[in-house]
């Protein structure tokens, strides 16, 4: 990224989504590499502690991929 402001469109819920992955040519006509930058939450200040928005951090290891939790799926620990 060079520093050029780019739109990034939203969900459902107002936010952007948490990652974003650019494509860069190889100059020698291989593949393109590929850069993945993760959604984190920007520095806030104050006592309130609220999300002010979002920046995105370069991800050197790629995009990780978590297994879903269904909230049904959990089991039952008390009594």
């Amino acid at each position: 990224m060079d520093g050029r402001t780019l739109r990034v469109m939203t969900g459902l819920t107002g936010h952007p989504p948490k990652w974003y992955e650019i494509p860069v040519p190889d100059p020698s006509g291989g593949p393109p590499t590929v850069y993945a930058y993760a959604r984190e939450e920007a520095p806030r200040g104050g006592r309130l502690r609220l999300v002010r928005g979002w920046v995105y951090v370069y991800a050197p290891g790629g995009r990780t991929r978590q297994a879903i939790r269904w909230p049904w799926g959990r089991r039952d620990t008390a009594g």
